[in-house]
């Protein structure tokens, strides 16, 4: 599953706010801010982000992989 951390660096790198892509997730803006900042939501919710992320273009890279060095990463899809 991914972390908030990720969400947060994946809509930086989109160059979107917190209600953009609360709208392309189709969830509450606050439910986007406090997952970013740690709190816990919903299964459906991380995975309506991580979806609305993805068709944007983002790649999400595991912990552990080889390309994040150890930890957890995001990048745009095409090395943009």
């Amino acid at each position: 599953m991914i972390s908030g951390l990720q969400v947060k660096l994946a809509r930086t790198a989109l160059g979107w706010s917190v209600r953009e892509l609360a709208d392309h997730a189709e969830v509450n803006f606050n439910t986007v801010s406090r997952f970013e900042n740690g709190a816990g939501v919903h299964a459906r919710t991380v995975e309506a982000l991580e979806s609305a992320l993805e068709t944007a273009g983002i790649v999400f890279i595991p912990d552990g992989a080889p390309s994040a060095g150890g930890g957890p990463g995001v990048r745009l899809k095409g090395g943009e």
